[in-house]
């Protein structure tokens, strides 16, 4: 139900084949991972404000493989498809976040999403989307500026 209220708010519907996308909650876990072996410095975090009006936000911060925590990848197939997702609640937000330019003026629950899944991840989060439109975008690192 989650999955399905994320993709609604979200308007997640696939440009060539009209079908909806599955979503879920930040694995924090996967993007820990894909950080470490990919050399990953910055993520892009799309769709911020969908998260608007959460009474909390759920991060996926470990997994229960046969009754035992694990904070890292499961390495393998059959691990990954037993695998159950641990849950982190942070406290949500009812700001409308659509006309934030600048981080500092996303509510301090947002910024303190923000920065959890920084320190989960390993990697910064230089742009931050807040609506749909080209402009709804908080840049806090240009890694795209000429050096």
């Amino acid at each position: 139900e989650h999955g399905a209220y994320l993709a609604k708010t979200g308007g997640e519907v696939g440009v060539t084949t009209g079908r909806a996308r599955r979503c879920g909650w930040f694995d924090a876990v996967i993007a820990r991972y894909a950080t470490r072996v990919n050399g990953i410095t910055d993520y892009f975090l799309t769709k911020l404000d969908v998260l608007s009006s959460l009474e909390t936000v759920p991060v996926c911060v470990g997994y229960k493989v046969d009754g035992k925590r694990t904070n890292e990848m499961p390495m393998t197939q059959s691990d990954i498809a037993r695998a159950e997702p641990i849950y982190e609640e942070l406290p949500g937000w009812w700001e409308d976040i659509s006309g934030a330019r600048e981080f500092s003026d996303l509510p301090a629950k947002a910024q303190d999403y923000v920065l959890r899944l920084e320190e989960l991840a390993g990697a910064h989060v230089s742009c931050i989307g807040v609506g749909p439109g080209r402009d709804q975008t908080i840049v806090r690192r240009d890694i795209l500026a000429a050096k």
